[in-house]
């Protein structure tokens, strides 16, 4: 059993590393494809790194977006780490330092000439690299970190929020640098924005209605892996005429697929209807990430 652990242990680790590298990547190349030709700007705390750099040299001051990156990440992550485990803040400085390193190492050109195709390839492009880091059980940090704090705190989503943040950044840079490149740059944090949000589902919760013979033998294995709650009612099979049990519990999205497997292994002939929960009122156990 305990080679086991460590094995999964392993496995898990080397996931997050492959996805944390990957989005470090696809971020730089975003960066320096995308972004820095078409005089974008991205939003969270890359975005602030990088008005710094572009406000400082218009003094003559070199503070590059590298360095802004890792001085603007350390202070959130290490306020943050309370609530969000050591191993995901751990993973997601990485990913930090990773862009930072890459930014210097890598030289991307641009890909396309038009504004446009810029500001959709890129906004794609980057909400896909925040969607890897994140279901590799990491972020890009920043904005990300803050984000995930809250959520984890409230229970909800506050990805509008995140938006409407950089919305206000994008306006100061429009400010200074010209309204033009400001709305592009909005309809960039948009597009990356709304693809983060359509792929990151950790925030939403579904319910499970559960017909089973195996009632109390499956409820109690679903509570001892999953410390959720459960409801286990008695039935009877309109078509069978036998006894059964009717179960019911909430559960985040992505657990969805763990607990299948799950009650797979008690019951082979269970049936699973899924339903998708607007409102919940009520305590609700929520898995710390790791």
């Amino acid at each position: 059993m305990f080679r086991k652990l460590r094995k999964d242990k392993r496995v898990r680790n080397v996931m997050t590393t492959l996805a944390v590298v990957v989005s470090a990547l696809l971020q730089t190349y975003v960066i320096q494809a995308f972004i820095q030709p078409s005089g974008l700007l991205s939003g969270g705390f890359t975005g602030i790194a990088i008005l710094i750099d572009r406000i400082t040299s218009l003094f003559g001051i070199n503070i590059s977006t590298s360095l802004g990156m890792i001085v603007l990440n350390i202070p959130v992550a290490w306020a943050c780490s309370r609530s969000i485990s050591k191993r995901f803040t751990l993973f997601s400085l990485i990913q930090v330092f990773l862009v930072s390193m890459f930014l210097r190492v890598f030289h991307f050109g641009p890909l396309f000439d038009d504004e446009v195709l810029n500001v959709v390839y890129g906004g794609v492009l980057y909400g896909f690299a925040i969607v890897l880091a994140l279901r590799g059980n990491a972020s890009t940090g920043g904005t990300d970190f803050i984000a995930l704090y809250v959520s984890n705190k409230t229970g909800n989503s506050i990805w509008t929020q995140v938006f409407i943040g950089n919305v206000i950044l994008l306006c100061i840079f429009g400010a200074i640098f010209g309204w033009k490149y400001a709305g592009y740059s909005i309809l960039f944090q948009f597009v990356g924005t709304k693809i983060v949000s359509t792929f990151h589902h950790r925030y939403e919760r579904v319910t499970l209605q559960i017909t089973t013979v195996k009632g109390p033998e499956l409820a109690k294995k679903y509570v001892d892996t999953f410390h959720h709650g459960i409801s286990c009612v008695d039935a009877v099979g309109g078509y069978s005429k036998k006894k059964m049990y009717l179960l019911h519990t909430v559960v985040s999205s992505y657990e969805v697929a763990d607990i299948i497997r799950l009650i797979h292994e008690v019951d082979d002939h269970v049936i699973v209807n899924l339903i998708r929960t607007e409102q919940f009122y009520g305590s609700f156990y929520r898995a710390p990430m790791e």
